[in-house]
């Protein structure tokens, strides 16, 4: 999960960093740190974010990957 899907997701579910934080259980200042890109947190924090959305419902699409539902996706660049 990259930093922009991650704050794309949030924005699909109109969460906050506090939000979202609590319900993966991290630090607000570890997301915070993750979406702006000042670092990559812990693996397993960084699961505990991703498991948090996915509970809700949202896919984290990968290059060609397509959503049945809610989900994220970015297209490259052209």
């Amino acid at each position: 999960m990259s930093p922009a899907q991650c704050r794309a997701a949030r924005a699909l579910l109109n969460w906050t960093q506090p939000h979202l934080a609590e319900a993966a259980g991290v630090s607000p200042s570890t997301l915070r740190d993750f979406e702006s890109g000042k670092r990559v947190p812990i693996a397993n924090n960084l699961v505990a974010i991703r498991t948090a959305l996915e509970a809700v419902g949202v896919t984290l699409l990968e290059g060609g990957d397509v959503a049945a539902g809610p989900g994220v996706a970015m297209h490259p660049k052209s």
